[in-house]
């Protein structure tokens, strides 16, 4: 499984805080089927972004793991971040393509995003929307979110919501997202080895439980390993909708 979100780089933001933790973070990873990862640090007003460290840390950590490492950032939408963005195009997006992850604030989602997600696809970034099932502003805005969709911007979903880790309403729109065709991509968002591990294999096999082999591949690999590529990538179909018979019953 090839996982895009991970703060596994220790020292950098909230994520690994030592080198052992790191290590130890690979190594959970790599036992539970992970190939490959990108490491994904905060780019925010707490947590500053720096490239040239990111590097020096990948490259530790390469000779003490069999996964295949690149970096990307968990990008907050700020004023100075989308300015540098679109700057440097392949500053922070997944293995310098085209793929940008953005996190989305807990306290306010912008009027303007579709403007946002508008330059920054002209600059050449596909906006990808990180865990929006735990935002609880998002969970509002599924039409936003398909609008936003049908614009060019994908979607990111954390493997352990579909497991219940984050809740009951996170599990239950996670489900929605997956129901209307809404998720391209399921990543761990680890930032730990205990609460919030680096383990795709349990999503992968709920996936593969309730929507077959093929979703659960596409989502946790196929789609992955595209934008690592900076590829196209494609959503699940969407379920099948209720015979009115069924609903009625």
């Amino acid at each position: 499984m090839i996982d895009i979100h991970s703060h596994v780089l220790y020292g950098l933001d909230d994520g690994a805080r030592t080198f052992d933790d790191s290590v130890a973070m690979l190594r959970v990873a790599e036992e539970n089927g992970t190939t490959d990862l990108v490491a994904t640090p905060h780019a925010n007003l707490e947590y500053r972004y720096d490239a040239a460290l990111i590097r020096q840390r990948l490259g530790e950590l390469a000779a003490r793991t069999k996964i295949r490492l690149y970096s990307g950032c968990d990008f907050h939408l700020s004023y100075d971040n989308i300015q540098d963005a679109i700057e440097h195009p392949q500053k922070y997006t997944i293995n310098q393509k085209c793929y940008l992850l953005v996190e989305f604030s807990d306290l306010l989602i912008f009027r303007n995003t579709p403007e946002i997600f508008g330059r920054l696809q002209d600059a050449g970034m596909i906006p990808v929307i990180t865990h929006p099932e735990r935002n609880g502003l998002l969970r509002q805005r599924i039409e936003n979110m398909q609008a936003w969709i049908e614009a060019g911007a994908r979607v990111q979903v954390t493997g352990q919501s579909f497991t219940g880790r984050f809740g009951s309403r996170a599990r239950e729109f996670s489900e929605t997202l997956l129901d209307r065709g809404l998720v391209h991509f399921v990543a761990s968002d680890a930032h730990d080895c205990e609460r919030r591990p680096p383990k795709l294999n349990e999503a992968h096999a709920w996936l593969a439980k309730r929507c077959g082999a093929s979703v659960a591949d596409l989502l946790c690999i196929e789609n992955p390993r595209a934008a690592l590529m900076g590829e196209p990538v494609t959503a699940p179909p969407a379920a099948e909708s209720k015979k009115w018979y069924q609903i009625w019953r």
